[in-house]
């Protein structure tokens, strides 16, 4: 098979993909406690403990995936990964949709997380049809079209969820079979049959990218930052629809649309901001500045009396934006020139890790606080432990010396 340049409208099918994966992950935030209550008969305690389980089933699946993903398509080509996926994530849609039991949101969730991984495939689509100076830009079209289904998704899902708590779920199912249909008659192949190499299952062990930790000495304490940091932040995927509900009584526009507003503060720090304080404060003291103001907002969200407050805390809020870009460049300082992609999918990994160990243990903290034996019966536990685990990951990291060199072990 011979590979055929795309067009436009190829390359925009892969934009839309990415776009779409992004909006049904913030899509659900706001509807899914409601829905969870819906299916499994519990309060929003219950529904928290589920909720919990349900993004153990997604990111494990996504972690444990997304290698071979990327090595399917390495072998059988991008087009049929990319159009199963799409194909995939509609399927999910339809399940969570029309769900009788939490055991459909399970199933939902692991299509989902299987499918959600064609971001690698994505990526390497572009890779095969950008040239190598134009790669930079392509790469940053793509993360654009991330963050602003990021922010579209919670609005988009919020909104829906007034006039029905499975309407989003619906309208993103149209969506993602629109969208299979344009990428079948539009998506050409862009892998030929003489590039691909055979699948490996070797090269799709997700652990594999971890070794970089074992490699390079300064990423390893860097990389404990980068973990305390992951685990304690998940406490906002993990809750924050639940407390809102809780603590506010917020409806599902209102989480959507504070969500959304999150994301677009956030989208427009990192984006505008980072490269200017970077270059006045230096990488470590940027990390430094970031980890406070992550500590004074999980304070500040502890005893937020009110939506007012919250939206004044997310200006606060907007600098934590600079650690994970600032980290990063810090770490990439710890590993040659020819690791620096070995040392991306370790971060990667690790963040992804983490990410599951915090989001699992903040819901299950939530619905433990939200019981009635407990001592203490409040919403805001999970965001004063986040505040705890920040505190800590903050003096080790003062504690570090500057590193001075890449010196392999």
């Amino acid at each position: 098979m011979t590979a055929r340049q795309p067009g436009r409208f190829a390359v925009a099918f892969v934009f839309i993909t990415v776009f779409l994966d992004m909006v049904g992950i913030g899509l659900i935030w706001p509807v899914l406690p409601r829905l969870i209550e819906d299916v499994s008969a519990t309060d929003l305690a219950g529904a928290s403990v589920w909720n919990g389980w349900l993004f153990v089933a997604y990111g494990l699946t996504q972690f444990l995936f997304g290698p071979m993903i990327g090595n399917l398509s390495d072998a059988f080509g991008r087009r049929p990964v990319l159009l199963i996926s799409v194909f995939g994530l509609g399927i999910d849609y339809v399940l969570m949709a029309f769900a009788p039991t939490i055991a459909w949101l399970f199933a939902g969730r692991l299509i989902s997380g299987l499918c959600g991984a064609s971001y690698t495939t994505a990526n390497a689509y572009l890779a095969d049809v950008a040239k190598p100076e134009e790669r930079a830009r392509v790469f940053g079209m793509m993360g654009a079209a991330f963050g602003l289904g990021f922010i579209v998704g919670p609005a988009i899902g919020g909104l829906l969820g007034e006039v029905g708590v499975r309407v989003p779920f619906v309208v993103a199912a149209g969506l993602s079979i629109l969208n299979f249909v344009y990428g079948y008659f539009v998506l050409p192949e862009t892998l030929s049959r003489n590039h691909r190499r055979p699948f490996s299952i070797r090269r799709s062990n997700p652990l594999e990218t971890l070794r970089v930790f074992r490699s390079y000495r300064g990423v390893v304490p860097l990389g404990i930052v980068t973990f305390g940091y992951f685990t304690a932040t998940s406490v906002y995927p993990a809750i924050w629809s639940f407390w809102g509900i809780a603590r506010f009584g917020w409806s599902e526009a209102t989480i959507g649309l504070t969500l959304a507003a999150f994301g677009l503060v956030m989208a427009i720090t990192q984006g505008l901001l980072t490269g200017p304080t970077v270059r006045w404060l230096g990488e470590r003291k940027t990390v430094f500045f970031a980890l406070i103001t992550a500590i004074v907002s999980a304070a500040g969200y502890t005893l937020a009396p009110g939506l007012t407050a919250v939206l004044l805390l997310f200006i606060i809020h907007a600098p934590e934006g600079f650690l994970q870009p600032s980290l990063t460049a810090l770490m990439s300082k710890e590993a040659p020139a020819n690791a620096q992609g070995e040392l991306q999918g370790g971060i990667a990994s690790l963040q992804s890790i983490a990410s599951l160990i915090g989001t699992f243990f903040f819901a299950q903290a939530f619905g433990w606080f939200m019981a009635p034996n407990p001592i203490i019966i409040t919403p805001s536990a999970g965001f004063f432990i986040c505040m705890v685990l920040l505190i800590a990951t903050f003096a080790y990291f003062v504690s570090l010396k500057d590193s001075a060199a890449v010196t392999p072990r």
